[in-house]
């Protein structure tokens, strides 16, 4: 097997033993019903972590992605609250403004050499004020088209609900897939996230490439903040406070390495299935307090970060072999 494959496969394997363990407690685990709930309450936070899988793959991070979502709900919510405008129409002028606001964040890291923490940092600030602007409070969405997305799902086999964001999650995650593994644009950011000087020697546009992620990045923090208020039915400017952090956790949960130029969008997919599914044996039990969902994906974390240490030496190992 490809080395590279190791993170992934350890993802693959550690999810599915997850599951059977959580199966030999509640048999109830495997219904569609909690396949349903699982994709659903995790919508948003799959989304983001695509756009979060890209950026690592170039070697980037973005933590301004949790104050864009929070900013989303609050400006669909504000908007849709005092304009006769459609919910369609409010969407797209959102999506055009955090994929322009992540656009700018690449071409500063870019043009002016700044680190993509700082950067990104700054934008967080940014993104949060700008929520607090509009308001304070939390702002309900109430509107018929909201009313009739809420209510759209499939009724898959065993009568669980696959609601309308956990197909958008997973269409998401299907596009990512592509974007990152079947297009020139993904060629490029693997190259990036294998360094930079080796990505110019490639042929690599790397400015363009540096905004495209990260306006990438922006438009998926968009979609999220607008799946996410559909999940809540409100917009609030202190919402999804700390979720970058568990975007990357996802990220490296799922195979990607933080270094960059190495990884899967599917890992990704089941890193954050993982971490819902730790949260849905808390529920299930009933008698855990909830911070071991985040001692346990803290556990997760620190496996991860040795496997891909153990991975990176095995790689320059043979390099050297071969030399």
């Amino acid at each position: 097997m490809n080395p590279r494959l190791y993170p992934l496969a350890a993802t693959i394997a550690i999810f599915l033993l997850a599951w059977f363990v959580c199966w030999t407690q509640f048999p109830f685990m495997l219904s569609t019903r909690v396949v349903g709930n699982l994709l659903t309450d995790n919508a948003y936070l799959g989304i983001v972590a695509v756009g979060m899988t890209v950026v690592i793959l170039s070697g980037g991070i973005d933590l301004s992605v949790g104050s864009v979502i929070a900013f989303s709900g609050v400006f669909i919510a504000v908007v849709l609250r005092d304009t006769p405008l459609h919910p369609l129409i409010v969407f797209a002028l959102l999506l055009m403004i955090t994929t322009a606001f992540g656009g700018f964040m690449g071409w500063l890291i870019h043009k002016l050499a700044m680190p993509p923490f700082i950067v990104t940092l700054a934008g967080m600030f940014l993104a949060r004020g700008a929520a607090y602007m509009l308001t304070i409070d939390s702002v309900p969405i109430e509107h018929a088209f909201y009313d009739l997305l809420d209510d759209a799902y499939w009724v898959m086999p065993g009568k669980g609900r696959l609601r309308l964001i956990g197909i958008i999650m997973l269409l998401t995650v299907a596009a990512g897939m592509v974007v990152a593994h079947k297009t020139r644009f993904g060629a490029s950011v693997f190259a990036l996230g294998g360094g930079e000087a080796t990505a110019r020697l490639m042929g690599v546009r790397v400015g363009a490439t540096t905004v495209g992620i990260y306006a990438f990045s922006g438009a998926m923090a968009g979609l999220a903040g607008i799946v996410f208020s559909i999940y809540t039915g409100s917009g609030y400017p202190l919402a999804n406070v700390g979720t970058e952090l568990t975007a990357i956790a996802a990220v490296v949960i799922g195979g990607t390495l933080l270094s960059g130029g190495a990884g899967f969008v599917f890992g990704t997919l089941i890193g954050v299935l993982t971490m819902g599914l730790i949260q849905t044996y808390i529920v299930f039990d009933g008698t855990l307090s909830s911070w071991w969902t985040k001692i346990v994906i803290g556990l997760l974390l620190l496996v991860f970060i040795l496997l891909q240490k153990a991975l990176v030496r095995l790689s320059t190992g043979r390099a050297l072999a071969r030399a």
